[in-house]
């Protein structure tokens, strides 16, 4: 059983086999050199210190090679999305041959869409949660009326039911039992931005799929969070960015999967570039386009290394890790953040993200009662970075990277000072 003291929390600092791993990031510090607490992982992963050093040698053969670092690089640029491929097909469950970092997040979800949102006069509906990131929204409104459909018809809201903030699976079960002749594409978040929901992907894929529906899941804040597994889910397709918990980099790239399943078929409709091409012939310039299996077949230009290598600084120390241990963290610091904020004597504040920690990633969604932004304002004065999202709720990630127990520890003994 959890204790709200100090020196409980340290002890399991002392405890944890992770603890290290703090060190191996720059922690902001305020004024008096003091390290802010840091809790927003969801938004912008902190800064691994072996960045520099893997931004610096890609700037150096650079200097030193000019064009023929692609080729002479101490990592070679031609390859060199593919250095990365293995330790995030580890991080998101799925084969190697199923994924690619690459462009950043809605742009690989307009891409898949072309492949896998594919319309007829009677079947052209799309589903997203009702409280989807608003980027997922304005991308299937977009993709609706690209194709002609009106967006009131065309798009329906998995919604949580009245004095609710979570969503049910049966409830998604309902709409697609009732609708799905109509339903063309499932879109949903893995990992709900608002309230840190961890919904059941694998279910979601049985439920679309069941009704002949294509399932995507765009994992923005699922990658380096949760273990999806991907592959074993059976979804059609996923995105994710990789700047929040993996560590890459303001606008930083994104990734993609596409299952196995779709990996060969040349045929599904898609946009070319010369870095989907078949690489042992991309170079003869006037070859007729033939496309790559697979994730790389979704390319369409050359990799930004620069970017890549603040990505490939961050995989390595996954790699290192794995994402079970990071899971085993998250779900105890989460655990005692709950404890900690419950202790809290007032009805001010409640936890709207699921209480089981199977059913959320790192991330605690504190909702406050008759909100204005003034709480979150007086956290961040206090040297706490959590954020704000409208209405009315703060969210914080304890990231098993580098948050300790004792920075949770500290946040709610403010917390409870200021309330």
């Amino acid at each position: 059983m959890y204790k709200p003291t100090l020196d409980y929390a340290q002890q399991l600092d002392k405890e944890d086999n992770l603890a290290h791993l703090r060190a191996q990031f720059h922690i902001p510090k305020d004024a008096e050199g003091n390290d802010w607490l840091y809790f927003t992982g969801n938004s912008l992963g902190l800064q691994p210190k072996q960045t520099q050093e893997y931004i610096q040698q890609e700037l150096d053969d650079w200097a030193k090679y000019g064009v023929e670092g692609h080729f002479e690089a101490r990592n070679p640029w031609m390859p060199y999305h593919e250095f990365l491929t293995n330790s995030m097909a580890k991080i998101v469950g799925a084969k190697p041959l199923e994924v690619v970092v690459m462009n950043t997040l809605t742009t690989n979800l307009h891409l898949l869409m072309v492949s896998f949102y594919q319309p007829t006069k009677t079947k052209y509906k799309i589903v997203i949660e009702s409280d989807a990131f608003p980027s997922d929204r304005y991308a299937v409104q977009s993709q609706l009326k690209f194709h002609g459909f009106d967006i009131d018809e065309g798009l329906i809201e998995w919604k949580p039911r009245e004095g609710e903030e979570l969503l049910r699976i049966e409830d998604l079960e309902k709409i697609v039992d009732e609708q799905g002749d109509e339903i063309a594409l499932l879109l949903i978040g893995g990992v709900n931005y608002y309230t840190g929901q961890y919904l059941g992907i694998k279910r979601i894929a049985e439920i679309g799929h069941a009704k002949n529906c294509m399932v995507g899941i765009d994992l923005a804040h699922g990658a380096g969070n949760i273990s999806p597994e991907l592959h074993n889910s059976g979804v059609d397709f996923a995105a994710w960015c990789t700047y929040k918990y993996l560590n890459s980099g303001p606008g930083s790239l994104g990734g993609l999967f596409v299952h196995e399943k779709h990996a060969h078929n040349k045929d599904l409709p898609r946009f070319a570039g010369w870095w989907n091409h078949n690489k042992e012939t991309r170079f003869n310039m006037r070859q007729p386009f033939d496309v790559m299996a697979g994730g790389e077949g979704w390319q369409l230009s050359n990799p930004p290394i620069l970017s890549m290598a603040a990505i490939r600084a961050s995989l390595d120390m996954f790699e290192e890790v794995g994402m079970e241990a990071l899971r085993a963290k998250s779900e105890k610091l989460t655990g005692y953040f709950e404890y900690l904020i419950n202790q809290i004597d007032t009805a001010s504040i409640k936890i709207i993200t699921p209480s089981n920690p199977k059913e959320r990633g790192c991330q605690l969604s504190i909702q406050v009662k008759d909100a204005d932004k003034s709480l979150h304002k007086k956290l961040t004065e206090n040297n706490i970075i959590t954020d704000w999202r409208e209405p009315d709720v703060i969210r914080c990630a304890p990231v098993p990277m580098y948050n300790s127990f004792e920075d949770v520890f500290r946040m709610v003994e403010t917390l409870k000072t200021l309330l």
